[in-house]
């Protein structure tokens, strides 16, 4: 089979192009060039998936398909991951919500733009395949492609993956889903792989701990710290430097208990804070829900979700209340739920679907 692999040069794009190597497909690695100096991101201060690092990792993902002996191509995809992850990005902040670009990315770009833009290139290939810790499985009693977490809870990557459609998942293959982490790196060190395990994977989105060049007025201006009275307690940078749930980095002192953000109130220009307890609801609000792995329930759903990567899906129940707006409610208060954020939904370890979070309140 020809398989076409997204590739970084880093070890878990690598070792599953190996694998599939060793298992006889013919692996044709495609790398994205996203990047540009036109962006306004050109200070590297963290390892991030956008930024002046780029040029680096397109010449390591190239070192890493010469050394596999595999073809490989770099994929121009400026303009569409400007258009459709950066402007997002930006678009979430001036209507008050935080995004999630990962999420939009995987589903408009590293499985959407880059598999079009391949083939658009000539590049003919039977399945796209990405180091991506989750798992697919064809359902034949409901006809659809499902998605599950990873083997390896601590490396699952399903929430950033639970908007995919069901044309993606059908041409995806993620051949680290049922592997550990340890396993990966035994095993590029017994094919000679070993210089990879050092190598430091990305854990933000952008390279710069400043992102307000991506604003056309370089980010929204300074305003104040309320609290939920409505009383003055200080000065904030701007609210692009802020999030729902923060507690570090606010510049808030003499309070006999740590301060939290609960909310943005970008109409005023206001951040309010709070102490941890206020940060609790047991109730958001849903748009734009995508079911994955099951069709649309007909009637409110029990499941679990998560509202970040690293929060421990929760009980809650699913009732749709209008077209494009869906009620949760957690069996359990949970902590910073954040408007602009990704709700991803499980039954255990399958993905049933996912759709943003517009608020707290109806």
């Amino acid at each position: 089979m020809k398989i076409a692999l997204g590739m970084s040069g880093g070890i878990d794009s690598s070792m599953c192009a190996l694998m599939l190597k060793e298992q006889g497909h013919e692996v044709i690695g495609v790398t994205m060039a996203k990047w540009s100096p036109n962006s306004g991101i050109v200070q590297a201060d963290k390892r991030g998936c956008f930024g002046p690092s780029e040029p680096r990792a397109l010449d390591a993902a190239r070192r890493a398909a010469q050394k596999l002996g595999i073809e490989h191509h770099i994929i121009d995809l400026e303009s569409e991951f400007k258009e459709c992850v950066l402007q997002y990005y930006v678009d979430s902040y001036i209507h008050g919500q935080t995004p999630n670009p990962c999420v939009v990315c995987n589903r408009k770009i590293k499985f959407g733009e880059l598999i079009r833009k391949t083939r658009e290139l000539g590049i003919e290939f039977d399945r796209f395949a990405t180091g991506h810790y989750a798992r697919i499985s064809f359902n034949e009693q409901s006809g659809r492609y499902q998605l599950f977490s990873a083997l390896d809870k601590r490396k699952d990557q399903s929430y950033f993956l639970s908007m995919l459609s069901q044309e993606q998942l059908a041409i995806t293959m993620f051949p680290l889903g049922n592997l550990r982490k340890d396993e990966i790196k035994a095993f590029a060190t017994a094919r000679g792989f070993e210089y990879l395990i050092k190598k430091k994977e990305s854990q933000d989105f952008l390279e710069s701990f400043d992102n307000s060049p991506l604003f056309k007025d370089g980010g929204f201006s300074p305003g104040v710290f309320v609290d939920k009275q409505g009383k003055v307690l200080g000065r904030h940078r701007a609210l692009i430097h802020y999030t729902v749930g923060q507690r570090k980095g606010l510049g808030l002192a003499g309070f006999a208990h740590p301060q939290y953000v609960i909310a943005m109130d970008y109409e005023n220009n206001r951040i309010i804070v709070g102490e941890e307890e206020d940060t609790y609801s047991d109730t958001l609000y849903a748009r734009d829900l995508k079911w994955l792995s099951i069709n649309e329930p007909k009637t409110t759903l029990v499941c679990e979700a998560k509202i970040r990567l690293a929060h421990k899906a929760q009980e809650c129940r699913v009732e749709r209340i209008s077209d494009n707006r869906y009620l949760v409610k957690f069996k359990e208060p949970v902590s910073a739920i954040t408007p602009g954020q990704v709700v991803a939904f499980y039954d255990g370890d399958l993905v049933l679907g996912a759709g943003f979070i517009c608020d707290t309140t109806a």
